[in-house]
């Protein structure tokens, strides 16, 4: 990518406005804790490994900006700061992933004191950024296979750079796949409300110089009857124990569809979008959102005033309808609650 999605600035964060593009590229610098939760609750940062990111950056600037040397005040700050990233969003898992893992520096060396401690939140908050695009950049080389040359391939949403560190999971597999010399065609679903794919996804196949046709939500399964969609490839958010994936709003749709017409159904996601506490996707909590998302374009009313909005923001597919999902550690076939069951313990 040409530009960066998330950098560490030391004293603030900058961060890659995602609600202006694809007309404007313009940039937040986040100096605060505050800030960057904000960021991440009005989506100008989104997608579930982009906001785990974020949130340990948020945590580690919080952190620095502390005065008190003594511990126990440390440690009830940063903790405050734990809970407020952790109330921006409630579907992605890759959040509190992130959270866990800075709150576990907090434990493992409360005895170096408080210089210590900042200095161990903030290189653990870098190395999930850098863990973060090596792992992609793996998704996407186990993932290329997949791909054949002069293949339609439908995406939902934004699961590319702009999604994570900087690589992208569905899209990290696509690169891969053009960068090894196949060449194939990707079609790209608006995703509403909030145009996730013709904002995002179609700026940054752009960027790439990989051919792609942004097309409505409700046009996929016409395009698939005519023979036009050989395989789709989404993200995900959460993918329970037993293989369900929530991922944004129109995923389900896609896999039924693709099921209705044989077309493989692949998910791509990192280990850290596991939720083993979880046994099935009924148990993952779905965030809905601002009805004026669904009745506003660009900030424009597009629906009577006064009418009910229903918004939730992601889907649950079942694994019964997915059939397979690409990891960084490889590609997982059914019965995924056995291949996962392997999976953790890798």
């Amino acid at each position: 990518m040409k530009f960066k999605t998330i950098e560490w600035k030391g004293d603030h964060i900058r961060l890659l406005d995602q609600r202006k593009l694809p007309q404007e590229v313009r940039y937040l610098n986040c100096r605060d804790a505050s800030s960057v939760a904000q960021a991440i609750r009005n989506m100008a940062i989104r997608g579930a490994p982009a906001i785990g990111v974020a949130a340990a950056m948020g945590i580690a600037l919080a952190a620095k900006k502390i005065r008190s040397n003594r511990p126990e005040i440390f440690r009830r700050k940063v903790e405050k700061v734990c809970h407020l990233m952790g109330e921006t969003r409630p579907t992605a898992v890759n959040l509190f992933w992130a959270i866990e893992r800075m709150r576990a520096m907090l434990d493992q060396f409360q005895s170096e004191g408080v210089e210590g401690l900042k200095s161990r939140l903030e290189k653990e908050a870098l190395r999930i950024y850098a863990e973060d695009l090596k792992v992609n950049r793996k998704i996407g080389e186990n993932g290329k296979i997949l791909i054949q040359n002069g293949s339609g391939v439908l995406t939902h949403c934004n699961a590319g750079g702009l999604a994570t560190a900087g690589y992208g999971t569905a899209l990290g597999v696509i690169r891969a796949a053009w960068a090894e010399g196949k060449r194939f065609h990707v079609y790209v679903d608006e995703t509403r409300p909030l145009l996730q794919g013709a904002r995002l996804t179609a700026w940054e196949l752009i960027q790439e110089k990989i051919p792609c046709t942004v097309i409505t939500d409700n046009m996929a399964g016409w395009l698939m009857e005519k023979g036009k969609i050989n395989l789709v490839l989404v993200g995900a958010d959460r993918i329970a124990r037993n293989g369900d994936t929530a991922n944004k709003i129109g995923t389900y749709s896609l896999a039924v569809l693709a099921n209705w017409h044989r077309i493989p159904f692949y998910v791509a996601a990192p280990t850290s979008t596991f939720d083993f506490g979880l046994f099935s996707g009924r148990d993952i909590p779905i965030e809905e959102r601002a009805g004026e998302e669904v009745t506003h374009i660009v900030g424009r009313r597009i629906a009577p005033g006064g009418v009910k909005v229903y918004n939730p923001a992601f889907d649950v597919t079942p694994h019964s309808l997915i059939e397979a999902i690409i990891t960084e550690k490889g590609i997982l076939r059914k019965p995924f609650i056995k291949s996962l069951r392997k999976l953790k313990t890798k």
